[in-house]
């Protein structure tokens, strides 16, 4: 069966029924894009590694548990990558700002080989890249905080107020208005 054609609904549906290949669809899919989010919440390729595949074992053993309308494939998927990402930092007692790498910093020898790269694909990641970099460096700078805090600091709302100094509705109110931003700026990437 070809996979290429079926969406991500149907390759998780497949998935949740046992098929490896339609997990293997997903991870050619989307395996750089949690792999980016883990290298720059982490800082190490290794251990970036390692919770890709932590990632994907988690589809694979939980693929039944997605819920297509509380959010899209590729978000749930982030969303795994960024929880499993803070465990990890968690268990190892560190914050990523002494280890993690910028956005702007990954390059394409930062992602992890697939047997099957082409150049159109590769384009296709870098300008997306770029877009949700641009898309962030529009948001003001509050906002960009919190965002950053949360999603790649591994902080939770309370801590990020905290560290803040400002009210919890406050860092709230900013990360919720910095993702609808960004939803709407980026709304056509993937």
């Amino acid at each position: 069966m070809d996979l290429h054609g079926l969406d991500d609904i149907a390759l998780l549906w497949r998935v949740a029924h046992g098929h490896d290949d339609a997990l293997a669809e997903l991870y050619d899919r989307y395996g750089r894009l949690v792999f980016s989010v883990a290298y720059h919440a982490l800082g190490d390729y290794a251990v970036a590694e390692e919770a890709t595949q932590d990632v994907f074992l988690r589809v694979w053993t939980r693929a039944d548990q997605y819920d297509p309308t509380r959010a899209q494939v590729r978000t749930w998927l982030v969303s795994i990558a960024r929880h499993r990402a803070i465990d990890l930092l968690r268990r190892q007692g560190s914050r990523p700002e002494h280890s993690s790498i910028a956005w702007a910093d990954l390059g394409p020898e930062d992602e992890p080989a697939t047997g099957d790269d082409t150049t159109a694909a590769l384009g296709d990641l870098h300008l997306a890249q770029r877009r949700v970099q641009a898309a962030v460096a529009e948001l003001p700078e509050s906002q960009r905080e919190a965002l950053a805090l949360a999603y790649f600091g591994g902080y939770t709302q309370r801590e990020i107020a905290e560290r803040l100094g400002e009210p919890l509705g406050t860092v709230k109110t900013r990360i919720h208005l910095a993702m609808q931003k960004l939803r709407r700026a980026l709304v056509d990437i993937g």
